[in-house]
């Protein structure tokens, strides 16, 4: 099974994230929006923050967790390369995201993220889950 994938959206860009239950398609979405900002491969997970949150329903918590992730890139001044995702049956959810500093030195340079968009934005569950989402550039 793909991780992810993107599809075009006007000025901005789209994906689409894939896991064999939520945690997994959530862990996945963090590898895409990193993906559009530089390339995963190249990042070091050295360092680690972890966060909760909770939201009332599967699309709310994607959304406040893709925000999530791009609030500590912009405070931090990091990229991401692992995410590790645990989401409850009351929609709480606990992440451990690890990366290191930004160095466009060392980190590919691709393109800036301005914010996450509810727009088109989908969970679907099945036997495995789709996320989807578009992201302002």
């Amino acid at each position: 099974m793909k991780k992810f994938e993107y599809f075009e959206a006007t000025a901005d860009i789209g994906f689409k994230a894939y896991g064999e239950d939520l945690n997994e398609a959530f862990e996945n979405a963090g590898l895409a929006i990193f993906n559009i900002i530089s390339n995963t491969d190249d990042i070091t997970p050295s360092n680690m923050i972890s966060f909760e949150i909770t939201s009332e329903d599967d699309v709310s918590l994607l959304y406040d967790y893709l925000e999530e992730l791009l609030f500590y890139h912009e405070v931090e001044f990091m990229l991401f390369s692992e995410f590790h995702v645990e989401i409850d049956d009351n929609l709480n959810l606990k992440a451990t995201i690890k990366g290191e500093a930004i160095d466009w030195d060392k980190h590919e340079r691709k393109t800036e993220i301005k914010a996450i968009t509810f727009h088109k934005m989908d969970v679907k569950k099945t036997d495995s889950v789709e996320l989807r989402a578009i992201v302002d550039l």
